[in-house]
């Protein structure tokens, strides 16, 4: 976005035309609006569309959301599971400001640094709309910033930037914008706290080993790892996972030996499928959690089984219909007399993948008929979920 489309976005006609046209589709609005800054139009109300369930807050407060900053900004339900507070935060890394957002409501100021003027100016727009007043919005690079600044604060907070100025995804933490691993001593002096958002296909090992001691911390909602989060500094003593569902539940887990139950695998005593959340796995707790509350666990990736349900928002129970030793060709036979066609296809521990199993049973994968498969012991088993 650039100053010049900020403009016309902030003028009273064009703020009126949004509002009249928001629950039109924005590819009609693009076509059809008797506008000169129709396309400017459309691209604010096809995010203001999706921002209803993303970002809430800034779809009820009319926001001004440029598409890249919006489609690399946090979900406001990740961003709400921020839980630290204090007297002064600073955000290294402004972009839309969600974070930030969800920081002023635990500290009482917050700085955050943007070193795009256009996303400055736009971020201070935002924030007077969400009410935002403890908020001090200052355009500078995460390095100019931190060279001048003066005192200390209780957190600092960044998302280093994981696409490079042509577009590339880049995967080395050393390669992002801010490169904390350069900045690190200096972050440490600043604040007792450091709190990273890396990528969530980011390896935990290696953050144990780049900022020991932490806290790893992962973030799913709807299924999905959302953000890894690790926290580091001089009040970080002792390491821990936590695994964090958005707006559910979290919880930090003691490791124990390996977490696997070793009692004998006896597939006809066990009513339930358990399934761990992706939060657990991605931190490595899952197996540990669970051993717990189940009777079996198949491996530190793998699902569980309970003779009796599950209730846990950390873990998801399926009533087993039937088990048996992996035999393509019969279940084959009997999902096409049930005329089934379409497979919810479940798979941990599998080595086949999910379209392979597809073919191979004839089916389409999607559909509400469920099955899950694994392989423990040696032995590869289908799950008929009811």
């Amino acid at each position: 976005m650039t100053n010049e489309q900020l403009d016309i976005l902030l003028t009273d006609e064009v703020r009126a035309l949004i509002e009249a046209n928001l629950e039109r589709p924005a590819a009609e609005v693009a076509l059809r609006l008797g506008s000169p800054h129709r396309a400017l139009i459309a691209t604010q109300i096809k995010y203001l569309s999706r921002a209803r369930t993303k970002l809430p807050s800034y779809y009820r407060s009319r926001c001004i959301l440029p598409d890249l900053a919006f489609e690399q900004s946090s979900s406001e339900r990740a961003a709400a599971t921020k839980h630290h507070s204090g007297g002064l935060a600073i955000d290294l890394t402004c972009g839309l400001g969600v974070d930030s957002y969800y920081l002023s409501k635990r500290f009482e100021r917050v700085i955050s640094i943007e070193r795009d003027p256009v996303l400055a100016r736009l971020a201070r727009e935002n924030f007077r709309r969400l009410g935002a007043t403890n908020i001090e919005v200052v355009c500078a690079s995460s390095e100019e910033f931190l060279t001048e600044f003066e005192g200390g604060a209780d957190l600092v907070y960044a998302d280093p930037d994981r696409r490079s100025g042509d577009g590339r995804k880049l995967v080395l933490l050393e390669e992002c914008s801010p490169n904390v691993l350069a900045l690190k001593s200096r972050l440490e002096q600043i604040a007792p706290r450091i709190v990273l958002k890396l990528s969530p296909m980011f390896d935990t090992s290696e953050a144990e080993r780049l900022f020991a001691p932490c806290v790893i911390e992962a973030v799913s909602d709807a299924g999905e790892c959302k953000e890894l989060v690790v926290e580091f500094g001089r009040e970080v003593t002792v390491g821990s996972r936590r695994a964090t569902i958005a707006s559910v539940v979290s919880v930090v887990v003691e490791p124990t030996t390996d977490g696997i139950v070793r009692e004998e695998f006896r597939p006809e005593e066990y009513r339930y499928l358990v399934a761990s959340d992706v939060a657990l796995r991605k931190t490595g707790l899952a197996a540990d959690y669970m051993s717990s509350r189940v009777d079996f666990v198949t491996s530190p990736v793998g699902y569980a089984f309970a003779r009796e349900r599950v209730d846990d928002p950390l873990l998801k129970c399926y009533e087993i219909e039937s088990m048996e030793p992996f035999d393509p060709k019969g279940l084959r036979r009997q999902l096409k007399t049930e005329g089934v066609r379409r497979v919810d296809i479940m798979k941990r521990d599998f080595r086949m993948p999910s379209s392979e199993l597809a073919r191979a049973l004839g089916v389409s994968e999607g559909g509400s008929r469920r099955v899950a498969f694994t392989e423990i012991g040696g032995v590869r088993w289908q799950i008929l979920l009811k």
